[in-house]
């Protein structure tokens, strides 16, 4: 966890000086590009520059290690799930069926390895953005951003305290874990059973989510003490205007989702396999 107490990254780069409602909007435009297709020439082309746009903020591997590997995680299982479970659906899709791999059951073909491949593709290309959107936003600045562009200040504050808090939990969690693995209980392959190792998890689980519960009565009683959500409306330590960069960004983001959108509509209409 850093000093200011929440996942900021501290940096110069562009996502780094992006207003936090301008980074939703791309955020938001980025991940409807994504879902409207199934085609490996654009997810190809966005990975590349969300990687590029991801190494030039400069964001320590040790601060996203967990998100990226959960991802990888993620898509890995769930290539695997696909392959095994059905492995000829992507026939469907294109009227083709090239088997390659036998399994007994049935056979894996290529047009579903190649699907894999294009739906791996599409998780990954949410990544980037993701990280970059998390990692290079205050939590202070992105609610007073919620805030001016119409949000309810109660609700941008709730979401400027929820990404304060994650780093707290997360660092409280593994001390919790260290001290009952210290007393001889841990979660490991050698500790049991899997049903041991889960009842293990669990009684590291519950006094986190007790501690946490703690924390959000003695955040509520402390701003009721501060008479908060007594006025309609509030001020912004962390509040600026918005400025040309955010502007050119915002409007960016809406032309390239229009061009999405025409793109799916007149062109990239399904699921691309080069081999048919």
């Amino acid at each position: 966890m850093n000093r200011t107490g929440s996942l900021y990254a501290p940096g110069n780069s562009l996502f780094h000086r992006l207003d936090g409602a301008v980074k939703l909007v791309l955020f938001m435009a980025w991940t409807v590009m994504t879902y409207m297709f199934l085609d490996l020439r654009v997810f190809v082309p966005m990975l590349v520059v969300g990687i590029a746009l991801l190494v030039t903020a400069g964001i320590p591997f040790r601060r996203m290690a967990f998100l990226f590997w959960l991802m990888i995680i993620f898509t890995v299982l769930n290539s695997i799930f696909i392959v095994l479970i059905t492995p000829t659906f992507a026939t469907r899709l294109t009227g083709t069926d090239t088997p390659v791999i036998p399994l007994g059951y049935n056979t894996i073909n290529s047009e579903t390895l190649f699907y894999v491949l294009t739906l791996s593709a599409k998780y990954l290309t949410l990544l980037p953005i993701t990280i970059l959107c998390i990692f290079t936003t205050q939590p202070s600045a992105f609610a007073a951003s919620l805030n001016r562009i119409g949000v309810p200040y109660k609700i941008a504050y709730a979401v400027s305290i929820a990404l304060r808090y994650i780093p707290d939990l997360t660092e409280e969690f593994r001390s919790t874990l260290n001290s009952m693995q210290a007393r001889g209980m841990g979660i490991s392959k050698e500790d049991g059973s899997i049903a041991q190792r889960i009842r293990n998890l669990a009684a590291v689980v519950v006094p986190v989510l007790q501690s946490a519960l703690h924390r959000i009565d003695s955040v509520t009683n402390a701003m009721e003490l501060r008479g908060f959500g007594t006025q309609k409306r509030r001020t912004w330590y962390s509040g600026k205007d918005m400025e040309p960069l955010d502007w050119t960004m915002a409007v960016l983001a809406v032309v390239l989702l229009a061009a999405g959108i025409w793109l799916k509509v007149q062109v990239l209409r399904g699921f691309w396999y080069p081999f048919s």
